[in-house]
């Protein structure tokens, strides 16, 4: 039996001898304490925190962060689920589609249609896409996208939400230009370098030809007027030396005659007037496609090249002149 003292130190035990020790004293050992818990109420409501509902690992699910629409998908070649991050008004579903195909190589074909079976065009936004449920076609595997209903938005609110983002693309449009303008011109100055490249080996080809064109011309119009020198000296010779004036007078006459028939004729197969320049540019033009067939000349070809680089070349100038004057170029099209 333990009995507590009274004094500075109550809590140390009294002793008292037990008959049969031999005077001897000693401490019962203390009994075991057993603690318990009892739980109230529903049991079930204190399990619940410890069980969740899976997401099926092969289905696409819809739903908002912070305002934002997160796609959460399957990809199919690293078999993992993957978050978009989904900004309505700016992001369409051609560039979604092209997020899915670059996170995964995987991806050969991505599609969306509606749930009746039609295509959705690649420059829908997605914020219009998220107002219904729609079907997304990956790798000839279909899902069905269910969307979360949204609430409507009032007339007055759908009408400050416009103003903003006007007001918001502007302001981007303000802060990119210079970049946007930078990006453009190295664009067009790579774009003329590449066709000056491909006209280099058409120029000097083209060069040859032309200078081997202006030598046959040049023959051509020197034979021309030796013959004219030899018709010249033959009606002379034959006036003073064999014959008469009165005998060569008609020759010349006919002459005279048979040489506007000829150069009328020349009208009626060519419309154009029969001027020295007119007919050697004719012949020249003549000469150098007849030479451009025996040295393999592409003229369509060289053509189409400088066109294009006479565009290229406008449009740098064109966006230069925007950039000096710190004009958008669809401003500087309507002052033009």
């Amino acid at each position: 039996m333990i009995l507590l003292r009274r004094g500075i130190r109550p809590w140390r035990p009294w002793l008292l001898t037990t008959p049969g020790t031999g005077g001897c004293s000693y401490t019962r050992p203390p009994k075991p304490q057993i603690l318990c818990m009892k739980l109230c109420g529903n049991v079930n409501a204190h399990l619940s925190p410890l069980y969740s509902t899976a997401v099926p690992p092969d289905e696409i699910t819809v739903h908002y962060r912070c305002g934002l629409p997160l796609i959460t998908l399957p990809l199919p070649s690293r078999k993992e689920r993957c978050q978009f991050v989904i900004k309505p008004m700016l992001s369409t579903v051609g560039s979604f589609l092209q997020d899915i195909q670059n996170e995964d190589k995987g991806v050969r074909t991505a599609a969306i249609f509606t749930t009746d079976g039609s295509k959705i065009p690649a420059t829908t936004l997605m914020g219009i896409l998220l107002m219904h449920d729609f079907k997304l076609a990956i790798n000839k595997v279909t899902y069905n996208v269910k969307c979360p209903k949204q609430e409507k938005m009032s007339s007055e609110h759908a009408t400050e939400m416009e103003t903003m983002m006007s007001l918001v693309h502007r302001l981007f449009t303000v802060i990119h230009f210079d970049e946007y303008q930078k990006k453009k011109e190295n664009h067009l100055l790579e774009k003329i370098d590449h066709l000056k490249k491909q006209l280099q080996p058409l120029e000097q080809l083209k060069a040859r030809i032309e200078v081997h064109s202006e030598a046959r011309i040049s023959r051509l119009l020197w034979t021309g007027l030796a013959l004219l020198s030899i018709q010249g000296g033959a009606l002379a010779w034959f006036t003073w030396w064999v014959y008469s004036w009165d005998i060569m007078e008609p020759v010349t006459y006919f002459l005279t005659v048979a040489n506007s028939m000829v150069f009328f004729a020349y009208f009626l197969v060519t419309r154009q007037d029969y001027t020295y320049k007119a007919v050697s540019g004719r012949q020249f033009l003549h000469f150098f496609y007849k030479n451009s067939k025996q040295e393999h000349f592409d003229v369509e070809q060289y053509n189409k090249l400088k066109n294009d680089l006479d565009e290229a070349k406008d449009a740098l100038k064109h966006l230069r002149h925007s950039l000096y004057f710190r004009l958008p170029v669809e401003e500087l099209d309507d002052k033009n």
